[in-house]
C-alpha cells in the first residue's frame, strides 16, 4: 500500500461499506456486469453535473476518503467467486473514480485475479490529462469517457467542473490516451435539453470526434431523476443530433425510453438513403421502419445492399 502524504485522506474501514460491490447489471452493450465503486460512502467528484441523480455536492480535485485497495480486492474476490459468470467488472464510483488515489495499484491487482473477465472504468474524462492517469487506464480493457461538451462554456454550465479543468486539456488528454491505447475506447455524450443539443455545441462536438475516433459513440439523455430541474430529450431528438454528426462516426443512440413515435413507410431508395446518412441499429429500425419498410429492409439485406457492422458489441446496419 502506498504511503498517503496528503493529510486531509481519511482511510476507511471498508467493512463500513458492504457496497462496494453492486450488481451484477445485464447491459446490451457491456454484458453481465459486476460494478465496483470506489466511493461507496459519499459522492466525490470534480463535476456536479446538472443531470446527475445524486444529491449536489461540492466539487474537489481529490478524495478526502479513501477504501484501502486491500479491502476492495477482498470484496472483487467475494464478488467473483459468487458470481462466476461475469463478463466485465467495471469501476466506478459516487463520483469520479480516477480521483481514487491507488487507482494504478488496484487495476494491477485486479488484472491478476479477474481470468478471462474483462475491465471496464467509467470516467468523466477530466484528469484525463494526467499522465500517472492514462498509466492506470491504460491497464483496463475498456475506457469509457464522458464528453459531453467540447467548449469551455458548456463544461462549465452543464457538468460544473470544479476550478483549473479545462475542457482543451480535456481534448488534448484524450488524444494522446487515444494514440497509446489498445483496447476500446467509447465516449458517451449525454444531451440535456437547451444545453449542449444546440448546433453550435453539436458541430463542436463533431469536429473533436472526427480526431479523436474513438471506438463507439453513445450517444443519449437523462433517463434517471436528476438532482437539478433539467430536461432530457425524446428519442426522435436524439436521432435528429445523430444525423448532425458525420455519419463515419460510430455513433449509437443509447436511449429509447421516450420513443414515442409512429413508425414511418420507407421506399427501398429511403431505406438505403438513411442508411448512408446514419448507420442504424436493431433497435433504430423498428422504432423508425413500419412493418412494410422492414420486410424492405430485409430484401435489402438479402440483396447484399446493407451490411451488418459490428462496432464494440453493438450492430449497426449500413449501406453498402
Amino acid at each position: 500500500m502506498p504511503t498517503n502524504n496528503i493529510s486531509q485522506r481519511t482511510t476507511l474501514n471498508a467493512k463500513r461499506f458492504p457496497n462496494i460491490i453492486f450488481g451484477p447489471i445485464n447491459s446490451r452493450r457491456f454484458g453481465k456486469s459486476l460494478g465496483i465503486d470506489l466511493s461507496p460512502g459519499k459522492k466525490q467528484c470534480n463535476f456536479d453535473c446538472l443531470y446527475c441523480e445524486l444529491d449536489p455536492a461540492k466539487t474537489m480535485a481529490q478524495q478526502d476518503e479513501v477504501l484501502p485497495v486491500a479491502q476492495i480486492i477482498n470484496a472483487v474476490k467475494e464478488g467473483l467467486r459468487e458470481h462466476g459468470d461475469i463478463d466485465v467488472l467495471t469501476v466506478t464510483a459516487n463520483g469520479e473514480p480516477t480521483l481514487y488515489p491507488y487507482l494504478n495499484e488496484l487495476i494491477e491487482v485486479i488484472n491478476k485475479i479477474k481470468g478471462h473477465t474483462k475491465t471496464l472504468i467509467l470516467s468523466n474524462a477530466a484528469t484525463i490529462d494526467d499522465p500517472k492517469i492514462q498509466e492506470a487506464l491504460l491497464k483496463f480493457d475498456e475506457v469509457k469517457l464522458s464528453l459531453d461538451c467540447a467548449t469551455q462554456k458548456c463544461l462549465k454550465k452543464l457538468d460544473r467542473s470544479h476550478e483549473g479543468i479545462d475542457v482543451e486539456r480535456i481534448k488534448k488528454g484524450m488524444l494522446d490516451f487515444k494514440a497509446r491505447y489498445r483496447g476500446s475506447l467509447i465516449i458517451e455524450i449525454l444531451v440535456v435539453a437547451t444545453l449542449n443539443d444546440k448546433p453550435e455545441e453539436i458541430g463542436a462536438l463533431n469536429d473533436y470526434l472526427l480526431k479523436l475516433h474513438p471506438d463507439r459513440i453513445d450517444l443519449g439523455t437523462i433517463d434517471r431523476p436528476p438532482a437539478f430541474d433539467v430536461k432530457p430529450v425524446s428519442y426522435e431528438r436524439l436521432l435528429a443530433l445523430s444525423r448532425q454528426f458525420d455519419p463515419s462516426l460510430p455513433l449509437y443512440i443509447a436511449s429509447r425510453k421516450k420513443a414515442h413515435m409512429t413508425p414511418s413507410a420507407y421506399t427501398e431508395e429511403e431505406i438505403l438513403d438513411t442508411l448512408a446518412k446514419r448507420p442504424l441499429t436493431k433497435e433504430d429500425i423498428e422504432a423508425l421502419f413500419d412493418e412494410a419498410s422492414q420486410k424492405r429492409f430485409e430484401f435489402l439485406q438479402n440483396e447484399k445492399k446493407i451490411v451488418q457492422v459490428d462496432s464494440n458489441g453493438v450492430i449497426f446496419y449500413k449501406k453498402d
